[in-house]
């Protein structure tokens, strides 16, 4: 059985570039690893949904925090069994956002920490009723908000299909949510956290990651 990690972090941190240059670096190792993206958009009804909330649709469906985790939540449950087949298959499996995402981003939507409901229940419905893998190893890519917000702004100005939602558009929201993913990672929630930022290399990453595995 494969190590489960997932990579977190805010909108337009890097994570997507940095699982890229991780996934090269391992397979050079002889290490095998599978990759998946959350949200599944395009291939999850729920995240579907989710996403067109974000944007308007659906009516006043995006305003209801509990709601929108419910729907991300719905979309990772999809995945579970493609999760397990891949963890047989694979030394690791490397998540684009996983179960604390959702803890995070709902936490700092109802302005809670780390001990508060919503991290409570996120654990329960994703961890406990939803039976989702628990992750053994969840990483933190640590990034300025500035920052992020600058590279998520360019990848909409250099894509149309990348328009900003509402999330991303929330400056506010986002600084919240990345002092959220502090705590998590402070706390070790669900699982072993490690820390890495924007100058992380991805050779040194893959070999900490073959190690851990």
């Amino acid at each position: 059985m494969g190590t489960l990690v997932a990579l977190e972090g805010l909108d337009g941190a890097g994570k997507r570039t940095l699982i890229g240059k991780v996934e090269t670096e391992l397979r050079r190792g002889g290490t095998s690893i599978a990759t998946l993206d959350f949200p599944r958009y395009g291939k999850s009804i729920h995240a579907d949904l989710a996403a067109e909330a974000l944007k308007g649709s659906h009516g006043d469906l995006a305003e209801s925090v509990n709601a929108m985790a419910v729907l991300f939540a719905l979309d990772r449950a999809g995945a579970a069994d493609r999760i397990s087949e891949l963890l047989s298959a694979n030394d690791i499996v490397l998540l684009d956002r996983y179960v604390a995402s959702n803890a995070a981003y709902n936490a700092a939507r109802v302005h809670q920490g780390v001990d508060g409901e919503m991290v409570a229940w996120i654990r329960e419905l994703e961890l406990g009723r939803l039976a989702l893998p628990a992750p053994d190893l969840q990483l933190y890519l640590d990034v300025p908000v500035a920052l992020a917000e600058q590279r998520a702004r360019s990848r909409e100005a250099q894509d149309a299909s990348r328009q900003l939602d509402a999330y991303e558009r929330d400056g506010g929201l986002q600084a919240r949510t990345g002092e959220l993913y502090k705590q998590l990672a402070a706390t070790n929630w669900a699982s072993p956290w490690w820390i890495v930022g924007p100058e992380t290399d991805p050779a040194d990453l893959a070999r900490r990651l073959a190690d851990f595995a």
